[in-house]
């Protein structure tokens, strides 16, 4: 067990309207308690500091940071060395050491939960093997979003991150991951960048059998946010024209 003294690695939710032209209230991203708790952090660990500012500043607007926002202590997660998948360990220790010392930090991603389809999961692995607290806030989650308006199976389900950018490639995963739904009962779960939606939502429509039900939860929690769930013979004939500007998850069953 840890001692008293240590701190905790806190995950802090945020806002799912990275690269949206005009930023949602806070307030109706995020619970008022999860607010408080973020501007109370002293030292942060981010994907992108830039960011990271906007939304303290955000934060700011709501409750009074602990510190003026220049003398926090922001530092960016390391990218991987080339060849290696994940960052070093020391590079996770050395963030860590502040909570080490006895302060908490705030872990926060460009959207949504940090370390769920997003950076930040070797992090937490780190805290757990030194023996720090881990406290996760509640907040948005796109996949868990989409999931619940999709009407698909959530009982089992399975999130396969991103398909191939080249066309044969992903034509070849999606037919196997549908063939997968189909033995198993299972809904799939799929993300994209920004700028290859139509392209993704193109391929499934294309790749996937006609009687598969196919789901689009686009730009969830903004005020233009939708969901859509047809199946693919249907999407055939009534095609719908996705914003690649937007966030969007896809998500398919073929039991």
């Amino acid at each position: 067990m840890t001692g008293a003294a240590r701190g905790t690695l806190v995950l802090v939710p945020n806002a799912l309207d990275f690269g949206t032209a005009i930023p949602i209230d806070l307030n109706a991203a995020l619970p008022l308690a999860v607010v408080q708790r973020a501007s109370r952090l002293t030292h942060w660990v981010v994907e992108d500091a830039k960011t990271a500012r906007a939304f303290l500043k955000r934060v700011a607007a709501i409750a009074p940071l602990q510190r003026p926002l220049q003398a926090l202590d922001i530092r960016e997660l390391p990218r991987p060395p080339k060849g290696r998948i994940e960052p070093d360990s020391s590079a996770m220790d050395k963030l860590l050491e502040p909570a080490v010392a006895g302060a908490d930090i705030g872990l926060l991603s460009e959207a949504g939960l940090p370390a769920v389809a997003d950076a930040g999961s070797t992090l937490v692995q780190a805290a757990h093997r030194l023996g720090l607290r881990v406290e996760p806030l509640p907040g948005p989650n796109a996949l868990m979003l989409a999931l619940a308006a999709s009407g698909l199976n959530g009982q089992s389900f399975a999130f396969v991150g991103y398909l191939p950018v080249k066309a044969e490639a992903r034509s070849a995963r999606i037919r196997e991951l549908d063939t997968l739904s189909r033995r198993s009962g299972q809904t799939q779960i799929a993300i994209e960048t920004p700028y290859r939606n139509t392209s993704v939502l193109a391929a499934l429509v294309q790749d996937l059998q006609p009687s598969t039900w196919l789901s689009v939860g686009c730009a969830l929690t903004l005020p233009d946010g939708w969901c859509k769930t047809l199946r693919v013979q249907d999407w055939r004939r009534s095609p719908v024209s996705i914003d690649d500007r937007l966030p969007a998850v896809f998500l398919w069953h073929a039991g």
